[in-house]
């Protein structure tokens, strides 16, 4: 995605026509396959702290991903499926990877909402049918990770920022989950901070444990938020899909993003080393 990032500094229109080509190709090649959700968008700032987010985000500047990641949800939008941006209220700000450590930012929420929260506001008024919370603690706002933190879900992201979708845990298997207890209490936790669904991604004995023992339904709300997730049309196998005018046209558009956001980034050092 950070490809696309390039292209915009010098040619806005061209990226975003890229990255709707690209969520079109991501979106119809899966649902080919018969997998109709894909946990995409990443609406993370580049602040070029963040190995674990690196080139999944889009630019260091909040219009800049709303833009792009807009037309990639467009893209998506056109080959029927719905759009989950990530990590909520943002994970690019600090270098710990969730996966492998609890990652804590600092910052006080005002200085978040004055730079990550921007495109997760703007795209949830445009689209944006899930999102993702990070396994990340901001103790200025909450002590605890804001996947299982009822005033990051319920509070801000519900009541105050008004959002309607579904909310998906990060998966509970990362360490960034770990300080909620074992597998059951993290699902726990997640689900009474407010997420709809928990993910359990990475280890198989983790996830069978979870299924085994967690005691609790699913809410109607739920259930709707859900559903609305759901493939809308049918989808053509991938044969038919390669014979489309449409296909064939976005991955041509997209074959070449590598090679001209690397010329682009080359232009932008040399001239910085001419200055």
């Amino acid at each position: 995605m950070r490809a696309f990032g390039a292209i915009w500094d010098a040619h806005p229109q061209r990226a975003k026509h890229l990255a709707r080509d690209a969520g079109y190709v991501l979106a119809a090649e899966l649902r080919a396959h018969g997998v109709d959700l894909s946990f995409t968008p990443v609406l993370d700032l580049d602040f070029g702290n963040s190995a674990v987010i690196g080139d999944r985000a889009f630019h260091s500047q909040p219009r800049a991903v709303v833009e792009l990641a807009g037309a990639l949800i467009e893209g998506l939008r056109l080959a029927g499926m719905a759009a989950c941006g990530k990590h909520f209220p943002g994970h690019g700000f600090i270098a710990a990877d969730s996966h492998t450590e609890v990652p804590i930012d600092t910052r006080s929420l005002a200085q978040i909402e004055a730079a990550d929260l921007l495109p997760f506001r703007e795209l949830m008024a445009h689209g944006l049918s899930a999102v993702m919370p990070a396994h990340v603690i901001y103790p200025e706002v909450d002590e605890r990770p804001a996947g299982f933190s009822r005033i990051w879900l319920s509070q801000i992201l519900r009541a105050q920022m008004q959002f309607q979708g579904a909310i998906f845990s990060d998966d509970l298997s990362m360490e960034g989950a770990r300080v909620a207890g074992d597998i059951v209490d993290r699902a726990n936790a997640a689900l009474d901070a407010g997420c709809d669904m928990v993910l359990v991604c990475n280890h198989p004995h983790a996830a069978d444990d979870l299924l085994s023992r967690l005691q609790r339904g699913i809410s109607p709300a739920s259930l709707a938020r859900l559903a609305r997730l759901h493939g809308r049309a049918s989808a053509p196998t991938l044969t038919a899909l390669k014979a489309t005018e449409a296909y064939s046209r976005a991955v041509h558009n997209i074959g070449a993003v590598g090679l001209e956001s690397g010329d682009l980034l080359a232009g932008s050092a040399r001239a910085g080393e001419d200055g």
